[in-house]
């Protein structure tokens, strides 16, 4: 982990195209800018932990939709087992 030291209005720039402002300090907090290409996400931590948490829900539950299609096997082959083993 990198550990810097930034004052008001000092910025990180990261890989050339994301910048990162101090705007704001009080007490135990610290107000922050970020400019960023529109093809780079930025998110706070618990919302970022919020759409993880949500993506792997909705994977168990294409996978459980899949088991209860009721389909003959073709030789052998069953998606939803395939699924079930990547993850």
């Amino acid at each position: 982990m990198l550990i810097l030291t930034r004052k008001l209005n000092q910025k990180l720039i990261i890989n050339d195209n994301i910048e990162v402002v101090i705007l704001e300090t009080y007490k135990n907090t610290v107000k922050i800018g970020i400019k960023a290409p529109n093809n780079v996400q930025v998110f706070r931590e618990e919302i970022y932990r919020e759409i993880k948490k949500a993506n792997e829900m909705s994977k168990v539950a294409d996978i459980k939709a899949l088991d209860s299609i009721n389909t003959p096997k073709a030789q052998g082959f069953n998606l939803a087992d395939k699924l079930k083993h990547k993850n």
